[in-house]
């Protein structure tokens, strides 16, 4: 058995590692943002757009730990030369720090081309939001919802422009559990994650449908595409707040992802040319992947941007 292992294991780690982005495109002169880019796959996936060019993207990193996120940046700016690595501030889990992190990114950037919405809580204990959202809902639907809502304009000026929503398979779990949207009622914080990674495919969906509406109408027509992923199961930190699944984790790493494969398919839809068109869509291995009935029902889609917006504060027509 040992043995078969040994012959077997290049074989085993070259399906878990899954499909890679073919594209060689460039990003000279890109402006992009990718939220929760200090390690994991965000950091994977700001390294490589980093390096796409030989003056390659102005690549901002919007990060809560600004110490972890300087150390991110220093490290990318090292091995990729490209010295427009910047860091930013950004608590996902608090709508002042959304807004304040969208107004002086506005006050300084003419151009956004590329957001990623790659920051997410998995697995936390029962907790709120400084503005009293479910921990997961907050930041993981919310605070992106919130954050693409401030920079969509700029988006729409810098087209085409792309917004990436990293989902999860876990997506297939969750549904909108409007009358206890906050948990209040019953929580389970493995139900909690595939909740907001669901609403994460139904905000993709509903935000797609909007801007190809308003494209086809030529009425503030724009070309920015919307699309969500599934990254794989990768080992990172993602899983901290469960001491049970940190442990598994570490135990099946061999059967896990690193953070560069994970992050293959947010690059993929960031770059590919293929997708210049696409939007709305769900992917996996950089391939389009299956999408679960509850994410493909539009009625619960409209209604989660309703109930958001109103949760938020805003008015999105």
């Amino acid at each position: 058995v040992p043995v078969l292992l040994f012959v077997a294991a290049p074989y085993i780690r070259r399906y878990v590692a899954g499909g890679r982005c073919k594209s060689t495109a460039r990003m000279e002169g890109k402006v992009v943002i990718i939220t929760g880019a200090n390690t994991g796959i965000g950091k994977a996936t700001a390294r490589d757009l980093a390096q796409r060019g030989k003056c390659s993207a102005r690549v901002i990193i919007a990060c809560r730990d600004i110490a972890k996120a300087e150390a991110a940046a220093s490290e990318i700016r090292a091995e990729t030369g490209n010295q427009q690595v910047l860091v930013k501030k950004l608590d996902l889990a608090d709508t002042k720090s959304i807004r304040e992190f969208a107004e002086k990114f506005l006050a300084e950037e003419k151009e956004l081309h590329v957001l990623i919405n790659n920051a997410g809580v998995m697995l936390c204990p029962y907790s709120k939001t400084a503005d009293g959202f479910e921990m997961h809902l907050g930041v993981n639907h919310l605070g992106h919802f919130l954050l693409t809502f401030l920079l969509l304009e700029r988006l729409k000026q810098s087209a085409p422009a792309r917004i990436v929503n990293v989902s999860s398979l876990a997506h297939h779990g969750g549904r909108i559990r409007f009358h206890d949207l906050h948990g209040e009622k019953s929580y389970n914080r493995g139900l909690a994650y595939c909740h907001s990674k669901l609403a994460n495919v139904l905000f993709t969906r509903e935000l797609a449908r909007r801007l190809r509406f308003k494209l086809q109408r030529k009425v503030g027509c724009t070309k920015v595409t919307a699309n969500a992923l599934h990254p794989g199961s990768v080992y990172s930190d993602l899983v901290r707040h469960s001491f049970v699944m940190s442990w598994l984790w570490k135990i099946f790493s061999f059967f896990l992802k690193t953070p560069c494969e994970g992050a293959q398919t947010s690059i993929y839809c960031a770059v590919a040319e293929e997708l210049d068109s696409v939007t709305g869509q769900y992917f996996s291995d950089c391939q389009p992947a299956y999408v679960s009935p509850r994410g493909r029902d539009d009625e619960t889609a409209k209604k989660l941007w309703s109930v958001s917006c109103e949760l938020l504060g805003i008015q999105w027509d």
